[in-house]
This record gives C-alpha cells, sequence and structure tokens, in this order.
C-alpha cells in the first residue's frame, strides 16, 4: 500500500467498500518457517458442536484447540461462571492444550451437564469457542399399563398409538411381534413419524395378540419394549344381530366407525388444512394417512409450483414427503389427495420456511501494517433477521475501553490508523430465536519485509494452449507489490496474455512454446524487496493420431485394436488399455504392443469397451472402441406342433441366443421316416423375428421336424426334432414330369417320364397309366399300366409321325390329376433321296457358292438337321493327270438351300456332292458336279540361293513357287546395299521371265554388304516376297596390308626378348632383397610380414621393398613425383625415401640407415655394400 497516498471519500460507503478490497488480499501464511517468526493472536482450530449428547457411561471430552504465537493458555466458563478445573479432581485439562477430559466413573453424569465456553488468550488477543451444551443421553423406562384386547370390525380404520417415553435423542420407533420378526407394512397397513400405527382398514387377518412398539435409543444402544396389544377382527354380518347389540351396549373397546366401502378420509393430520414450520437447510417431513374401503392411494403437488424433484423422496407408500435442504423457495401449500373408487379427500399442509442464522460472508483474519486502515465484516442472514454483536478479546465492545481508532457500524468494524501493540481478536455474535453463529477473527499489526515462499527455480511444465499458473506467494506487512519480468526483460503488466492476480500468482491464459522460458517475480514493500525466479516449459499436447474401431468378431477369432499417439518428445509416454474402465485380464491372450492390442481366439467374456490411455507427466489423451463378440446362433428349443390338421401342422419353437448377431432366418428341416429315414430336407424358411411356421404336409408321410437358426456368422446346429407326425394316405397330387415321346427304332416309340418320390405318392401301391395316340388321325387312347418303371415302349408305329403322350400317378387311393398331353414322335429312318439342281458359283480363286433343291419332307424321313456338301480337288489346271486330295465337309444346318465353300486353291479342278441329313443318318449323295476356279497370285519362290561371290559380283539361283495359282508370267528381283550403321542404299529392280532360274549380277562394290528381295508373279500380280543377304569380298591389296601381327616372327622374337629381360630383373630384385636383410628394419617387415611393395624410381631403376613371403604376387609399383622421391608406404615398416642424391633415414625404431642413392656407396655404419647394377628395366624403357 502506498502510504504516501492521499485519499478523499465523498461518504462512508465508500470509505467501507475501498477498507474492504484493500483488506482482504493479505492472508496469513501457512508456511511453518513463516509463522515461526510471526507474533499471531489466537485462533480457535477445533471444538466440539454446539448440541452436545454425551453418553453417561463413558468419560466426558470436551475439545478446544487453538494456535497462536506465542502459544495461548486456556480457561472455561460454565453457565456464565469460570469454572475451575484445578479445583475438581475428575477434572483434567490436556498439556498445550484447552481439551476438557471429565472422569464420570464414581459420578452422576448430570452433575456435569451445563452450558461450556473456552478461552484461548495470549499476549495478543483472547478468542473464545461457541457455548457448548452438554446434556445426557436419556432412554426412560416405559410406563407400566395394562392393555385390553381391541375388537373391530372387519373393514373399518383403526390406529395402534405407541407413545414412547421422551428421550434424549428421541428414540427410533418400529413395530415387532413375539418372534421378533417386523410387521408387515404397505399401503393398508403403515406406520405414522410419531411411532403410531395405522390400518386405513382391517381385515381378518389382522387379528392377533403381538403387535408391540419399540423404541430404540441411539445413543445407549437400548431398545425398549411396550406392552404387546391383541387386535380381534370381528365379521358382523356372522353374528346375530342380538349379540352384536350386546357387544356394542358392554364392550367400550370396540371400535365405532363404518365397515362397509366408503370414501376417503384423513386419518392425519385432520381436517381440511394444517400449517407447519421448517427450518432453512434441514429436512422437511410431510405426512397424510387416510382411512376408506377400498384402501386409498395418497399422490402429492405443491399449489404454488413444482416440487423440488431433485431433493424430494418418497416414503412409506407416498404417505410422506421428505424434502432434503430445505429452502425458502419450498415455504407454501403443500396438497396431499386420498383417492379410491368411491370418491377422494384433500389436505392442505401450509409450509412456512424459518432461517437460524447463516453466513453470507464471515469475518476474516487481517494483518495490517502500522498505521494502515482495515475492516471486519459480519455479514449474516436469517428469519427473523439475526442480532448482531460484537466483541474484542472476549468482551463487548460496548463494554470495553473506549478506542478512537475502532468505529461500529452494525455488521462492520473498521479500524483507522492502527499502532503497533494494538492486535486483538474480535468476536461477531450474530443469533435469532432459532440459533446463533459465533466467529472470531484477529487483527495482527505488524511490520514486515516482503518474503517469497514459492521455492526457487520451481519448473512449470503445462500442453500448448492450456492455462499457465506460475506461483508467487508472498507474504509481508504492508502488502507487497508483485511484479513479473519473462527473460530479464520488459516489466509484465496485466494485459492479454498475461493475468497477474491479487496473490501474486502469474496467469497466461493460452499458453504458446514463445511463452517458454525464465520468469522474475518481484515482491516489494517500503521494508524490503524479494525476488524470486521460475522456468516456464510449454509442452505438445498428447494426441491419439489412430483411434481404435469398434469391432465385430467372430468367436475363436483374433481382435486387433490399434491406438497410434503423437506426444511431445521430452515428455515420457505410457500407455495404458483398459477394459470397461478397469484393467485388463490377467491373461496370456490379450498382447499389448507399442501401439495396438490384440486379443486372440475372442470369447464372450471378452465383450466391453476397451480404451487405449495414453499419458504423460502433464497430460493424456484417451480413445475407446467396443468389441462385440457373435458367433453362429445357439439351436432353437422346445419345438411343438399345434393346429394339426390333414394336410398342414404349425410349428413353433424358442429361439437360442443369438450371440450379437442378429437372427436373419430360421431353416425348417424334415425327415420321412416312412420313405427316406436320416435324410432331412429343406421344407421352409421363415424370418428371424418368427417363432412359428405353418406346414403344409403330404398324405402318407411319418414326418419329424427339426429347425435351424442362421445369422450373419452362419448356421445353428439343428434343434432337436420334434415329436413324429403322421399323415393318411390319399390319392396321387401330382402326375410325373419330364413326360417324352422319342423312338429309338423307326417303328417305335418310346414314353419317359421321371417318377415320383416316396413322399409325393401320397399312399401305397403307386402305378402309372401311360396314355398314346397318333396325333391329328382319329383314334382312341391306348393306354398301358406299369409299376416301377420311368419308361415304356410302344412299337408297331409308322415311321416319324407324331403321337400324343400323357402319364398318369394312380395309387391304391385313386387316381391323380388328369394330365396334359405332350406331342413327340415316333422313330426316323435314314432319308431316302438326294438334293437335286445343284450349282455352283465361283466368286474368286478362293472361294465358291453351291446352290441345290431341298429334299421333300416326305423323303427325310426324320428331323431335319440339315445338308452335308462334300468337296475336294482333283487337280492342278497345270497338271493333266488327277492327284486327288483330302475331301472337306461342311455341314449347313437347317432347311437350307445354299452355301459359301472357302479355302478353295486357285486355278484348281474341284468336285461336290451333296446329301441330307437327319437324327438317323444321311441320304445318299447328289450326282458329282465338277467346277474350277480362276489364277490367283502364286506363292513364294521355293528357294533363292547366292553363289560365287567375288569383290563386285555374285550369282543367284532361285525355284519355282510350289504354288503357281495360275501361269507364271515371271519373277522380280529387287536388291538395295546395307552400309556398317544398318544404313540402306539406293534399290536396283530387275524383271526376269518365267523360265528364267539364275542371273549374275555385276558391278556391285567390294566389301559390301546386300539385301536381295524376290518374288514371283502372275496375271493376277505378284506373290509373297523372300530375302536374302550378302556380302561381297575384300580387295587382295588390302587383303595383303591386313597381315595378323601375331603371325609375325619379329613380333614374336620381341615379345620373347621381353619375357627374358622381365625374368632377369626379378631375379636382380630378389639378390637385393636378400642383402637388405640385416638391418633392424629388415627384422621388423619381416614380423608384420608387410605384403606392400615399394614402389620403383623411374629414373635409377631401383626398386622398392616386397614380401618375401608371396614370391608369386606381382610387382606393385607406382610412377614417382616430379621431383624424383617415391612416396611413403601405407606401413610403417618401409624404407622412408630412395631420393637422387639425398640421405634416407630409418628410424622407426631407433636404428640408423645410411643413404641409398643411384651411385655406387658404401655403408660405413653397418659394413654392407651396396652397388648400382646396370637397371634392366632402364634398358627395357629405351628399347620400347
Amino acid at each position: 500500500m502506498d502510504r504516501k497516498r492521499k485519499w478523499v471519500l465523498s461518504s462512508g460507503a465508500l470509505l467501507v467498500l475501498f477498507l474492504g478490497c484493500m483488506t482482504t488480499a493479505l492472508e496469513v501464511p501457512l508456511d511453518p518457517k513463516v509463522l515461526e517468526g510471526l507474533p499471531q493472536p489466537p485462533t480457535i482450530t477445533h471444538q466440539s458442536p454446539k448440541d452436545f449428547i454425551i453418553d453417561p457411561r463413558e468419560n466426558i471430552l470436551i475439545y478446544c484447540e487453538a494456535k497462536g504465537k506465542p502459544h495461548p493458555s486456556f480457561s472455561w466458563t460454565r453457565n456464565g461462571t469460570h469454572f475451575d478445573v484445578e479445583k475438581d479432581s475428575k477434572v483434567l485439562m490436556k498439556p498445550s492444550s484447552g481439551t476438557l477430559v471429565i472422569d464420570i466413573s464414581g459420578e452422576k453424569a448430570e452433575a456435569y451437564e451445563g452450558i461450556y465456553q473456552c478461552t484461548a488468550r495470549n499476549e495478543h488477543g483472547t478468542a473464545v469457542s461457541n457455548n457448548i451444551f452438554i446434556r445426557q443421553s436419556r432412554s426412560p423406562l416405559w410406563s407400566k399399563e395394562r392393555k385390553e384386547a381391541i375388537m373391530v370390525q372387519v373393514g373399518v380404520s383403526l390406529v395402534l398409538q405407541c407413545g414412547p417415553p421422551a428421550g434424549l435423542p428421541p428414540p427410533i420407533i418400529f413395530w415387532m411381534d413375539n418372534n421378533f420378526q417386523r410387521l408387515p407394512q404397505n399401503t393398508r397397513v403403515s406406520q405414522a413419524l410419531n411411532g403410531d400405527l395405522y390400518f386405513s382398514n382391517v381385515l381378518l387377518d389382522d387379528t392377533r395378540n403381538d403387535y408391540i412398539c419399540y423404541a430404540r435409543f441411539p445413543h445407549t444402544q437400548t431398545i425398549q419394549q411396550k406392552q404387546p396389544i391383541t387386535v380381534k377382527v370381528l365379521d358382523m354380518d356372522a353374528i346375530n344381530e342380538t349379540v352384536a347389540a350386546l357387544y356394542n351396549y358392554t364392550n367400550n373397546l370396540f371400535v365405532d366407525s363404518p365397515s362397509g366401502e366408503r370414501r376417503p378420509s384423513f386419518m392425519a393430520p385432520l381436517g381440511r388444512s394444517s400449517t407447519q414450520m421448517a427450518l432453512r437447510g434441514g429436512v422437511l417431513e410431510l405426512e397424510c394417512i387416510a382411512e376408506g374401503l377400498p384402501t386409498p392411494e395418497v399422490s402429492w403437488y405443491k399449489e404454488s409450483g413444482d416440487l423440488p424433484s431433485s431433493r424430494m423422496s418418497f416414503h412409506n407408500f407416498q404417505k410422506t414427503l421428505k424434502i432434503a435442504d430445505v429452502m425458502e423457495a419450498d415455504a407454501g401449500d403443500y396438497r396431499c389427495t386420498a383417492k379410491n373408487s368411491l370418491g377422494s379427500a384433500h389436505h392442505t399442509i401450509k409450509v412456512n420456511v424459518k432461517a437460524a442464522p447463516f453466513w453470507i460472508s464471515a469475518p476474516r483474519n487481517l494483518i495490517l501494517a502500522p498505521k494502515e486502515t482495515g475492516i471486519l465484516t459480519c455479514r449474516v442472514s436469517g428469519d427473523p433477521k439475526p442480532q448482531i454483536a460484537w466483541s474484542v478479546n472476549g468482551v463487548p465492545i460496548k463494554d470495553s475501553p473506549k478506542d478512537t481508532s475502532r468505529k461500529v457500524e452494525d455488521d462492520t468494524v473498521i479500524l483507522s490508523d492502527v499502532q503497533t501493540g494494538s492486535s486483538a481478536v474480535y468476536q461477531c455474535n450474530a443469533s435469532n430465536e432459532f440459533g446463533y453463529l459465533l466467529a472470531n477473527a484477529f487483527v495482527n499489526v505488524l511490520a514486515e519485509a516482503p518474503r517469497v515462499l514459492t521455492p526457487p527455480n520451481n519448473v512449470y511444465q503445462v500442453i500448448t494452449n492450456n492455462p499457465a499458473f506460475l506461483d508467487c506467494a508472498s507474504f509481508g506487512s504492508p502488502i507487497p507489490t508483485i511484479t513479473w519480468f519473462k527473460d530479464s526483460q520488459t516489466s509484465i503488466l496485466n494485459r492479454d496474455p498475461y493475468v497477474i492476480h491479487n496473490n501474486g500468482t502469474l496467469e497466461i491464459n493460452v499458453a504458446q512454446s514463445l511463452n517458454s522460458g525464465k520468469y522474475t517475480c518481484i515482491a516489494s514493500n517500503n521494508l524490503g524487496t524479494r525476488e524470486n525466479h521460475v522456468y516456464l516449459e510449454v509442452k505438445e499436447p498428447t494426441r491419439i493420431l489412430a483411434q481404435p474401431e469398434y469391432m465385430v468378431v467372430q468367436r475363436n477369432r483374433k481382435a486387433v485394436f490399434e491406438c497410434k499417439v503423437k506426444h511431445d518428445p521430452t515428455l515420457i509416454p505410457t500407455m495404458n488399455w483398459l477394459k470397461d474402465n478397469g484393467e485388463l485380464p490377467d491373461d496370456e491372450r490379450f498382447l499389448v504392443d507399442t501401439d495396438s492390442l490384440t486379443i486372440n481366439e475372442v470369447t464372450e467374456e471378452d465383450e466391453g469397451t476397451y480404451t487405449c490411455v495414453m499419458n504423460t507427466t502433464l497430460d493424456q489423451d484417451s480413445a475407446s472402441a467396443m468389441l462385440t463378440v457373435v458367433e453362429e446362433p445357439d439351436p432353437p428349443t422346445d419345438l411343438e406342433l399345434t393346429d394339426q390338421r390333414e394336410r398342414s401342422v404349425q410349428l413353433t419353437w424358442i429361439p437360442g441366443d443369438e450371440h450379437n448377431s442378429p437372427t436373419q432366418k430360421f431353416l425348417v428341416q424334415y425327415e420321412d421316416l416312412l420313405h427316406q429315414a436320416g435324410v432331412w430336407h429343406n421344407l421352409t424358411e421363415e424370418e428371424g423375428t418368427k417363432t412359428t411356421a405353418h406346414l403344409d404336409l403330404s398324405p402318407y408321410a411319418y414326418y419329424s421336424f427339426r429347425v435351424l437358426a442362421v445369422n450373419h456368422v452362419g448356421y445353428s446346429q439343428p434343434s432337436q426334432p420334434s415329436r413324429q407326425y403322421r399323415t393318411n394316405p390319399a390319392a396321387p397330387d401330382v402326375n410325373p414330369t419330364d413326360v417324352h415321346g422319342v423312338g429309338t427304332e423307326h417303328n417305335n416309340l418310346v414314353i419317359s417320364w421321371k417318377e415320383l418320390t416316396g413322399l409325393q405318392s401320397n399312399g401305397p401301391g403307386l402305378q402309372y397309366k401311360v396314355n398314346w395316340r397318333q396325333k391329328d388321325v382319329e383314334e382312341d387312347w391306348l393306354s398301358e399300366t406299369v409299376a416301377n418303371a420311368s419308361k415304356y415302349v410302344v412299337s408297331g408305329t409308322p415311321t416319324f409321325v407324331p403321337y400324343e403322350v400323357k402319364v398318369q400317378a394312380v395309387n391304391d387311393y385313386g387316381n391323380g390329376p388328369a394330365p396334359e398331353a405332350v406331342v413327340g414322335y415316333s422313330g426316323e429312318d435314314v432319308p431316302m433321296s438326294a438334293p437335286e439342281s445343284v450349282q455352283v458359283l465361283v466368286q474368286n480363286g478362293t472361294l465358291a457358292e453351291v446352290h441345290w433343291e431341298p429334299v421333300l419332307t416326305s423323303m427325310v424321313r426324320g428331323r431335319l438337321q440339315g445338308y452335308k456338301v462334300s468337296y475336294w480337288r482333283e487337280r492342278s489346271l497345270h497338271q493333266a493327270e488327277a492327284q486327288q486330295e483330302e475331301q472337306q465337309v461342311l455341314l449347313f444346318s437347317g432347311n437350307r438351300t445354299d452355301g459359301r465353300l472357302p479355302g478353295l486353291k486357285p486355278y484348281s479342278l474341284y468336285t461336290l456332292n451333296i446329301r441330307v441329313v437327319n437324327g438317323k443318318g444321311e441320304g445318299p449323295p447328289s450326282p458329282n458336279h465338277n467346277f474350277e476356279t480362276p489364277e490367283g497370285v502364286p506363292g513364294p519362290p521355293s528357294f533363292l540361293r547366292i553363289k560365287n561371290t567375288d569383290m563386285d559380283s555374285l550369282t543367284l539361283e532361285w525355284g519355282p513357287p510350289q504354288d503357281n495359282n495360275g501361269r507364271l508370267t515371271g519373277y522380280t528381283l529387287k536388291y538395295q546395299p546395307v552400309n556398317s550403321s544398318n544404313e540402306l542404299g539406293p534399290v536396283e529392280e530387275m524383271m526376269f521371265p518365267a523360265n528364267e532360274t539364275t542371273v549374275i549380277l555385276a558391278d556391285l562394290k567390294y566389301s559390301t554388304r546386300y539385301k536381295f528381295y524376290f518374288n514371283a508373279k502372275t496375271i493376277k500380280g505378284s506373290g509373297p516376297t523372300i530375302t536374302e543377304e550378302a556380302v561381297t569380298i575384300m580387295d587382295e591389296a588390302m587383303k595383303s596390308d591386313q597381315v595378323d601381327l601375331a603371325t609375325q616372327g619379329w613380333f614374336i622374337g620381341l615379345m620373347c626378348a621381353i619375357a627374358l629381360l622381365i625374368l632377369v630383373l626379378l631375379i636382380i630384385c630378389f639378390i637385393k632383397r636378400n642383402k637388405g636383410g640385416k638391418y633392424p628394419v629388415k627384422e621388423k617387415e619381416d614380423a608384420h610380414q608387410d605384403p606392400e611393395i615399394q614402389p620403383m624410381k623411374d629414373d635409377d631403376g631401383t626398386f622398392g621393398e616386397y614380401s618375401d613371403t608371396e614370391d608369386h604376387k606381382p610387382l606393385k609399383g607406382s610412377r614417382t613425383p616430379s621431383n624424383g622421391t617415391v612416396k611413403r608406404d601405407d606401413s610403417d615398416d618401409s624404407l622412408v625415401d630412395y631420393g637422387e642424391g639425398g640421405d634416407g633415414q630409418f628410424n622407426e625404431d631407433g636404428s640408423f640407415i645410411g643413404q641409398y642413392s643411384g651411385k655406387k656407396e658404401k655403408d660405413t655404419h653397418e659394413g654392407n655394400e651396396s652397388s648400382e647394377a646396370p637397371s634392366p628395366v632402364n634398358a627395357m624403357n629405351s628399347f620400347v
């Protein structure tokens, strides 16, 4: 607070509002380390309830606990006067506490009844407890009384009074019999709130002698019972009127009320209306009990509004309306209605709601700095309005010394310009006739520098787009001012996205990644400044990308739920799977993977909702999916046959379990034990929603039925068969099917049919009556009866004439229905004549048309199949002699008179004939007819050969075509050169007469490839082309220049000389290697067995080292640099340098190697000689 700031107040109300806003921000810190160093007035932390009922068998424990700095001392008053604890040996106060322990052993608890109040004080103030009313629980005995029997007439109402003794607290009432069994209660018989037992009307069964009212006292856990009540219910219709009059006159216990049927009337409460009061926050119980015959039903409604459905309940068979947590809005008129078949009755209960005092705003502790101003507010409500009385340190303010800095205005105390040492505890007491409220609030005057209570360097983590709260809990007096900074930069103000709360907490409404960083809060007042650093990390949210999906799985198959998740990489995720919001079963069939759950061999128990939950330390995401396990339905059960008739019966069944897959249909099957035992046939299908089927039956069958259910998964097992149902025999209902009449010989007719099944026979003695007659001829039907047959042969028929045939089923009980006639034909015979007027029209060299006159139907003597044309090539027109080829046949179906003959050869002589064909065979051929085909293009020449190839000429030979297809008119030759890139040159063309078979081509280019194209031709055109290729030979001069180098003697000699030089070079290298094996480096090389070889110098012919362990490996060399040095090999054990005139030292192992050069020089250190020999390599290089 800025002490130098001056405020101009326009009114007292504005001052109160301002002060209230200023003082509510400073709270007493809960940090024990802070509290240790702060003086604090007493605060009551625990006390016994205001109304304290004690058990007289146990010690009395009255609680009073308080805190303060220094720790407070305690004292008690009893009934308004000081209670000296030390003078009563039975009373003990606990150490460092105000709690009293009263030992009542050997004493009566009544001696300690009264109103107790605890006081806790230290040097900074005094706090007081509530008035604690101590009362002993009581369970008085029932007064002795003699109860005579109550005699009542059937149908009248009755009340059995309980009248329990008054106890503290009141007892719980219930009715039982001698066997300690609760008496049954219902709408007719029920217990009222006061414990009485009400009968709306009595029955003869209500007669008993053990109606006992029990009272249970909860504090002492004792149960007391009233004397049993005897009730005798009399049926006055069975008693003589005189005796009834005597009873009515002499027996005062007889209940005088109507006994017949009557409208309802209320037994409790009486009259048409009543009133009832309820306290706010308590429980309101409204009761209406009615009598009448028949027993009335009770209903409730509120006249001025709706019943509070969320807080109300009905009890005692709708006779009691209970409303919990009563509110002012519950006041009003409640109407109960009792109704039976004869009428209704109404009663209105007017409810008034009162209220003991209750808090609107209790006074709060204040911590003020010297010269500050504060306010205490005690705001309460109640009905009637509570009276407010203020005290300070337990003394009414009006009786305390006058303080000019304190001003009391009804429910407010204003403290102005407080001074050090003016700390105190103020008490606010609000009371009305229904109770009181007492609150302590201290005013602690402190001067404290700021302290930041939030631990330093806290790291706050939050998910993106969520609010972030950074704490800066502080304490100081005056109240510190909190300022926030981010990353040691600009001050954070109260604007988006930041909000600084009154307690110093910094809120970021929607945290983003850019909000991450270091935050500094600074707490300051006029006594000092403190700062604290915290850190904020904004993380990416956890999200399920691929959610598990609803699955329908067949039993014993596999179910896989996927759950793919994305999360912040810095957070450690934990994946959990739940089943129905509980843990997964402990079963090895459940396999949890990184992003999936697999359930193998699912069962019905696996059904449920599966949830994948991805947890991190900051957030979680979850997704659920259901698993439904399906399988084939269970078979239907309890098959019954009803509505049994001659030709039908009704079948009913009970469906089995569908196993989560609705039944689509039911399949009804039957077994005929008479004709086909053990074989089940499908009879009918019914929809999956039906459980009955009307079955049409056949006579003369012994039926058993069964039912199969079908769902999406498949068929159920068959049900158990129904009982057997037999039908009586009857005449056949149907005749044989597939009746045909077909002759197999030219003079017969075979009549065939499909026999009836045993079920179709309808009775014993099944036979077939076969009828036939020639069609379109005035003849009577001929018939024959056969049994166990599917055909009958009629002999002596004319050839291929139509017949009408029919077959009728008969049995011992009659004939089947009249059959329909079917037309058939007697047997066929081969045709008797050939087609006439055969003509051929040649279209071209390969196609001709043939025409003929059809054969008369009477001469066909059967069913016409078509006409068969046979034709063959006699010879080519080039040849004089016939060379007949294979015959070709074409069949033209139906009654055709022409056809086309494809695939003919040109320039040929052909012969053909035609036959008619029926079902029996072929007729005689027509006379042979000859025709010629015209010329066509020839076939390809039979061959093309190239001979006598020379530098500029070659010879071509060819053979004539195998198929001239006419008269050859000559040949055509085309040819062109082809270069090395396969490009074609200009085309040359030549023509030759038909009698030539060879030609010499001259003036060709030497050593050139040519491609030749050759074909034959007739007057119709050129035939197919054949090709060949050939190459002319080289010129002799060029041949002599191109000598094979490998065959030349000088070249062979040169190669031999080079091979000899290389051999000499290898020998010299081997000798040098042996000479160089005396120095330490050589020993190292032997140890390492380095296979690498130093390169050879170009200028002096010397060689680098090579591995003597691999004599057969070729030498490895490289060209030297321009300065004449040789590069170091990869191996560390090789020579350092071979330089022209330079010093080469070898010191890997500490030894020294002298110079190696191209000149003859002796190593003075080791004594080994090294001379330069003539280099064979140089010699070879100069030679080359």
